[in-house]
Order: structure tokens, then C-alpha cells, then sequence
């Protein structure tokens, strides 16, 4: 017994139009919420030498800073550690020296903030050559 004779059966449909609303507003919540970060920095490999040392030369002036921060100027330590007593130790440390070298042997360990802070005592007494001393690799 069949009582649907005169229906035509139909066919199962997908409505797409709901199905690609949700997906426009997922798209639009992800890029409402997401954050683009641009960062700007460089990716740099410190240096290591390989050639022999150098003599030391009366117009070098050496700074060494520690790892835990301390300044020593032609190893005579720096009693504050902001930059205008740097300035005035390397000021000392120069004298009437022709146009002296400043030499930073850092700790690997050593803030750069320690590093910048030594660069910038350096500036601003007047001593614009400047070098880092690197340690030799182990063959």
C-alpha cells in the first residue's frame, strides 16, 4: 500500500547560505582579535676572533664590565655605576692621551645595558674610538 502516489518525493538539499554566514563572521572575529605583532630587531651572532692579540698600546684605555655589572676602568673599579662617573673615571683614565682607544672586555654574562651605559660615558667624554675585545675559539 502505497499512500503517497500523487507526492513526488524530495530530494535532501545542503543549505550553503547559512553555512557561509557562520563562516564570515569566525573569519571576521579572527581578525578583529588577532594581533599583529611587527617586531623589529635584528638576528645577529656576537663575534668570536681568531687572530693572535695584539700588543697593548699606551693609548688604550680598558674597561672591564662584570657580570655582575661593575665597571673597572684600567682596572681601577668605578665606585657608582651611572654613567656620569663612568664618564668621569675614562675623563681621568685619558688625560692628555692623543686620541685613546677605549677597549670594553664585557662578561658574557653582562647586561648590555651595562655595555651601552659604558659606550655612552665614553660619548660624552669625547672618546669616539671605541672596540670590544672577544675571546679566542678553541681548536
Amino acid at each position: 500500500m502505497n499512500f503517497q502516489r500523487g507526492r513526488v518525493r524530495e530530494e535532501p538539499e545542503i543549505n550553503l547560505i547559512p553555512m557561509i554566514d557562520v563562516l564570515l563572521v569566525i573569519l571576521i572575529f579572527l581578525m578583529i582579535t588577532t594581533t599583529y605583532s611587527k617586531f623589529s630587531g635584528l638576528e645577529i651572532n656576537l663575534p668570536t676572533a681568531d687572530v693572535e692579540s695584539q700588543k697593548d698600546q699606551p693609548n688604550e684605555i680598558n674597561v672591564v664590565v662584570t657580570a655582575g655589572g661593575d665597571v673597572l676602568v684600567n682596572r681601577v673599579q668605578v665606585p657608582a655605576r651611572n654613567v656620569d662617573s663612568i664618564g668621569m673615571a675614562l675623563k681621568r683614565a685619558a688625560g692628555n692621551g692623543k686620541e685613546p682607544v677605549v677597549i670594553i672586555n664585557a662578561d658574557a654574562k653582562a647586561t648590555h645595558q651595562s655595555v651601552i651605559d659604558v659606550m655612552q660615558a665614553a660619548q660624552q667624554s669625547g672618546l669616539s674610538h671605541i672596540s670590544f675585545a672577544t675571546q679566542q675559539t678553541q681548536r
